[in-house]
């Protein structure tokens, strides 16, 4: 059995959907089974990552857990981390491309499962090619204003980090690996929108946005300073120093990582 958290977002519900479609025994862990809308076969449970007293029955009988956490703060992550590995023989964590010595949750809950003596494996991918998806009120007007427009990433798309996170599961060979995740090419920002609007048939022109201003957004949006300010930062660095690209998809499925402009036609009416 393997139980997957965050199996109706981006990410998880593609783990859920090619495990089940593998004939695999899967268990989602969802706060609304009702509005879980998975496939047929799947066991939906009823459970919160920041609630851990909600999880131990839904870890009876698991093997491995596909470990998404919800959120920017770290605090409330080794119960569960504990409770996993009380249950589980493996977990496969979601993690994210940054540097090792920075303040980031997703450092300290790859230090919180590497001392909780379960096997592991982490997926650092970089860029999400689905945070474009941000822009989307923005592009349906024509016009993208936000910071950095040179900055140039590898974006991932979300359907890759599944099959990555799908092989891992379901083959041997990975424990103690930390696999680096990226898209098979860069774009800067502006030309990620310009992708976009080829892909609806509109023109999108980009405008960049002070750093500043961009800063009084996020902080609106997202509400933690610190994150918003190592965004800003991280952002503005790749202007210089692009992100790297790396084979690891290819060499883990057998097959070339999905372009942008792929993930950019598979999302068209999410920008229309």
């Amino acid at each position: 059995m393997i139980l997957v958290t965050g199996a109706t977002g981006n990410v998880g519900r593609h783990v859920v959907t090619q495990l089940a479609g593998a004939g695999l025994k899967v268990r989602a862990l969802v706060r609304d089974p009702g509005r879980a809308d998975l496939p047929e076969g799947v066991e939906v449970v009823k459970g919160d990552l920041t609630a851990p007293e909600t999880l131990a029955s839904a870890l009876e009988g698991v093997e491995s857990v596909f470990l998404l956490w919800p959120g920017f703060e770290a605090h409330a992550a080794r119960p569960v981390v504990e409770l996993i590995a009380e249950h589980a023989r493996r977990v496969v964590y979601l993690s994210a491309h940054v540097p090792a010595d920075a303040d980031y949750f997703h450092n300290h809950i790859e230090r919180l499962i590497r001392n909780s003596g379960i096997n592991w494996t982490f997926l650092k991918p970089g860029g999400f090619a689905s945070n474009t998806l941000g822009w989307a009120d923005q592009i349906r007007t024509g016009l993208v204003r936000w910071p950095y427009g040179r900055a140039s990433r590898s974006l991932i798309h979300e359907k890759d980090i599944a099959a990555v996170a799908v092989h891992v599961l379901t083959s041997a060979g990975h424990n103690g690996a930390s696999y680096t995740l990226t898209g098979p090419a860069r774009l800067t920002q502006a030309e990620q929108v310009a992708v976009i609007g080829r892909e609806i048939g509109r023109e999108v022109r980009w405008e960049d946005q002070s750093p500043q201003e961009a800063r009084e957004v996020l902080l609106a949006a997202w509400g933690d300073a610190t994150f918003v300010d190592g965004a800003l930062e991280a952002w503005g660095r790749l202007v210089d120093e692009p992100e790297e690209i790396t084979p690891t998809v290819e060499k883990l499925l057998g097959r070339p990582a999905l372009t942008f402009q792929q993930w950019a036609a598979d999302h068209a009416a999410d920008f229309r």
